[in-house]
């Protein structure tokens, strides 16, 4: 009898941050965003001169865990989620921790979008989700093979969930999803009628 397997797995973590310690203050987490948005000039400068709608602190801020103690308890909690994922994902790691190698806050208008991308030079990536109102974006993620599968059909609309091209994940705020570095991801349209998407977005990195 012919035998089928699955390989080359891609896994994707998701659990709620307050499975681990400091518990994390959101309505805290929410309004520090919100204020670090509206004093950081160098960040609003870079996002409206890159096409970024709304605001993201990833080219101008790199010190948030040193400027808000909530971004510092953050960390603590994000620590314990990545080992947690790394530990699934079977990792020889030589002894070593992955490290936090920068954390950034995204703030996204209804309308705005963000393309498709990769985070290279990093091992694990993800994002925490701070506001996600009605109609807000999901996550996007995309076969890492799509770029060889020049030949294949399309699959079916009901394929098994693991076959999917593309998969659309819509966080709960307060969730954090892990993925590989590599994986490539986007957010959609965002679709909420008024109110902004806010999540806050890092990659973890060896060495």
């Amino acid at each position: 009898m012919a035998q089928i397997e699955s390989l080359f797995v891609t896994r994707l973590y998701r659990a709620s941050l307050s499975e681990y310690r400091p518990k994390i203050d959101a309505d805290e987490l929410e309004n520090s965003c919100l204020v670090i948005a509206e004093d950081d000039e160098a960040g609003q400068t870079w996002s409206e001169a890159n096409g970024y709608p709304g605001y993201t602190s990833y080219a101008s801020l790199t010190d948030l865990p040193w400027r808000f103690p909530v971004f510092a308890d953050l960390v603590k909690v994000l620590d314990k989620h990545v080992a947690a994922f790394a530990k699934d994902l079977e990792f020889d790691l030589d002894g070593r921790k992955l490290k936090l190698e920068d954390l950034w806050i995204n703030i996204l208008p209804p309308g705005g979008t963000h393309a498709s991308h990769i985070h290279p030079h990093s091992v694990i990536s993800g994002t925490t989700y701070v506001s996600m109102p009605k109609g807000a974006s999901a996550l996007k993620l995309e076969d890492p093979r799509s770029a060889r599968m020049m030949a294949a059909p399309a699959r079916k609309k009901d394929a098994r969930r693991k076959l999917q091209p593309f998969i659309y994940l819509a966080p709960d705020v307060g969730d954090v999803l892990l993925w590989e570095s590599w994986l490539r991801h986007e957010v959609p349209l965002n679709m909420a009628d008024e109110d902004e998407r806010i999540s806050v977005s890092f990659n973890y990195s060896w060495g």
